[in-house]
């Protein structure tokens, strides 16, 4: 299974077109926050599972704040973050995710990727496609792959 995972695209679709086309097909798509309108382009061009959240400049979305779901053995939890303060630290996600009892939390919020695994919870953030923070400044999202033997393995994929 390959998992398509981005956030903070706010409603600059030619650079969510062009994770797209770079990511080839893919049976999931995520999107963790700050949609910014963009839910019903998401919805006519991606043709596959979807899970989005709304985040925090998302003010008239009917998105859920938050889901949980299973991505084969996998319980997920997506969120955009800003409620668990993330731009400072991520322990308040970490302990939420502990506290649900899951495997991965995935968020967004900071414009910045991020891939942590540590005490049976992994931590990711894609970062931003459209407002990259990180050094070199590159859109950014995630391939996540599961392979037959429900191995995963997690990409960080740059805009070129």
């Amino acid at each position: 299974m390959k998992v398509l995972i981005v956030s903070d695209t706010h409603g600059k679709h030619r650079s969510l077109d062009r994770a797209l086309e770079e990511a080839g097909e893919f049976d999931m798509f995520i999107h963790l926050g700050d949609v910014e309108g963009g839910e019903e382009y998401i919805n006519a061009v991606i043709d596959c599972e979807k899970h989005m959240v709304r985040g925090n400049n998302d003010f008239f979305s009917e998105l859920p704040q938050e889901e949980e779901f299973y991505i084969g053995k996998y319980r997920v939890f997506i969120t955009h973050g800003h409620n668990y303060y993330v731009s400072l630290d991520t322990e308040c996600l970490r302990e939420e995710g502990r506290s649900r009892n899951v495997d991965i939390v995935m968020f967004g919020h900071t414009h910045r990727p991020f891939l942590e695994q540590s005490d049976g919870v992994t931590l990711l953030n894609p970062g931003s496609i459209s407002y990259p923070r990180q050094e070199g400044r590159k859109g950014s999202y995630m391939i996540m792959e599961i392979d037959d033997k429900g191995k995963i393995k997690y990409r960080e994929c740059y805009l070129e």
